[in-house]
C-alpha cells in the first residue's frame, strides 16, 4: 500500500537523511526517496508517553463523501454548531496517529489545503486534499477506521514539498443529478415520478447548457462578486446533460460541467436558470443578459444533487508526473472504489432524499416568484463584494 514504510532507523540518521532530502529538490537527486523510507522512531518522554520523531511528508488524499447533514467541506475551527466534512477528517487524522493533536487545532501547521470548498449538502466522489503527515503503517486503513462510512479515503500519493491542491488544480468536474420532471413545462406536463424526458426536450436542454461554454462574467451566479470584478469571469470547458435513466421508478438525469474554477453557488445557479427557461418561466434571452452588468434574478437549484466528481492536475503531471521521482496524480487504480462509493452512498442519498423530502419539487414551486424579465442596474459601487476565501467553489 502507498502508505507503508519500512523498518525503523536511528533518529540522527533520519534527521540527516531528511536534511539531504530537502536539499536534493534543487539538484533533482533521489535522496528524498531514501528519506521517505524512514519509519517512525519512538522514545519515552518523562511522563512515560511515546513521542514520534519522524519528519512529515507532503501527500494528497483522494476523498469521497456524502454531504447530507454537513455544512460543507471547510472546517470552521472553534465552531461546533455547524459540522463539516473536515471536522470528521481532522479528528480521524489525529486519532489514527498521522498528525499531532495541535495540528488539528491549527490546520496551517500541516499545510492543509482542499481543491474545492463544497457547499452545505454537496457531496464529492473525487475531492483531493494536500497536507503533511507522518507516513505510518497501514495509513489508509487507520484513517478510515476513525471515519464514518459515508466519508472514505480512497487513495494516497506523495507529492512535491510545495504542492498545494487548490493552486495546482487546473480544472474541476462536477455533476448535478436531478429528477427529469424538473424539465417538465409548467403549463401542461406532469410534475411527478411518471414524467419521462423526451429526446426533443433533452436536445433543448443541451443547447442551453452549451451556451455556458467559454469565458463569461458570472457575477449574477454568486452573491460574492461585483459585475466589474475580474474574478467574476470564469472559464467553462464543457457542460451537457447525459441520457436519462430510471432509479426506483423515478427518472433522473445527470448534468456534467467542467471548468477551471467555480464561485460559490455558481453551478447551482447555472442549472437553476436553465431549468427555469425550459419550464417556461424565463425567456432564453435571460442567459446572455445575465452576463452583462445589470443585476438579474437567477434562481439557485438545491444543493442535494451537486457532486464534485473529479479534479484535474494536467500541468503538475506534465512537469512532475514523468520525472522518475513522482507519481502522476492519476486515480485510475482507485476508479472502482470511487464508482462503488457513488453507488453505495451518493446516488441512494440523492434518490431517497428527493423521494421523501421532495427538495427539487419544493424548489420548483418557488420559480413563479422570480421576475426574469426585470433587471436592476448595478449599485453605485458595483465592485463592492462580500469578503470570501479564494479558490471558491460550489
Amino acid at each position: 500500500m502507498a502508505g507503508n514504510v519500512q523498518a525503523p532507523a536511528p533518529v540522527g540518521a533520519a534527521r540527516e537523511q531528511d536534511r539531504k532530502a530537502r536539499s536534493s529538490w534543487q539538484g533533482g537527486a533521489r535522496v528524498w526517496e531514501d528519506a521517505e523510507q524512514q519509519a517512525k522512531k519512538l522514545r519515552s518522554s518523562p511522563d512515560g508517553e511515546l513521542q514520534r520523531k519522524l519528519p512529515k511528508r507532503k501527500i494528497v488524499l483522494l476523498m469521497a463523501y456524502s454531504g447530507k447533514g454537513y455544512h460543507g467541506m471547510q472546517r470552521n475551527v472553534g465552531s461546533s454548531q455547524f459540522k463539516t466534512i473536515e471536522d470528521d477528517l481532522v479528528s480521524a487524522l489525529v486519532r489514527s496517529g498521522c498528525i499531532p493533536e495541535n495540528h488539528g487545532e491549527d490546520m496551517r501547521k500541516m499545510s492543509f489545503q482542499r481543491c474545492a470548498r463544497t457547499d452545505k449538502g454537496v457531496s464529492a466522489a473525487g475531492q483531493v486534499v494536500s497536507l503533511k503527515v507522518w507516513l505510518i503503517d497501514d495509513i489508509l486503513e487507520k484513517i478510515n477506521s476513525h471515519l464514518p462510512p459515508h466519508i472514505r479515503i480512497l487513495g494516497l500519493k506523495r507529492v512535491t514539498g510545495g504542492f498545494n491542491s487548490k493552486n495546482k488544480c487546473d480544472a474541476r468536474t462536477y455533476f448535478y443529478m436531478l429528477p427529469t420532471f424538473a424539465f417538465a413545462h409548467k403549463d401542461y406536463d406532469v410534475q411527478d415520478e411518471s414524467y419521462r424526458l423526451s429526446a426533443e426536450t433533452l436536445l433543448r436542454v443541451n443547447r442551453l447548457l452549451a451556451c455556458y461554454k467559454g469565458t463569461h462574467n458570472f457575477h449574477n451566479f454568486t452573491s460574492q462578486k461585483g459585475p466589474r470584478e475580474a474574478s467574476a469571469r470564469r472559464y467553462v470547458l464543457d457542460m451537457f446533460c447525459e441520457e436519462p435513466f430510471l432509479r426506483d421508478g423515478m427518472e433522473f438525469a445527470v448534468i456534467k460541467v467542467k471548468g477551471q474554477s467555480f464561485m460559490t453557488h455558481q453551478i447551482r445557479k447555472m442549472v437553476g436558470l436553465v431549468v427555469a427557461i425550459v419550464k417556461g418561466y424565463a425567456p432564453e434571452s435571460v442567459l446572455e443578459r445575465s452576463w452583462g452588468e445589470a443585476k438579474v434574478d437567477v434562481p439557485k437549484a438545491p444543493g442535494l444533487g451537486l457532486v464534485l466528481e473529479r479534479v484535474h492536475f494536467e500541468k503538475y503531471n506534465q512537469r512532475f508526473g514523468n520525472d522518475g521521482l513522482h507519481e502522476p496524480l492519476d486515480w485510475s487504480r482507485e476508479e472502482a472504489g470511487v464508482t462503488a462509493f457513488k453507488e453505495q452512498h451518493i446516488y441512494p442519498t440523492i434518490i431517497s432524499t428527493e423521494r421523501h423530502e421532495r427538495s427539487m419539487a419544493q424548489w420548483l414551486s418557488t420559480l413563479p416568484v422570480h421576475d426574469f424579465n426585470a433587471t436592476a442596474h448595478a449599485a453605485a459601487c458595483p465592485d463592492a463584494k462580500v469578503p470570501s476565501p479564494q479558490g471558491d467553489s460550489d
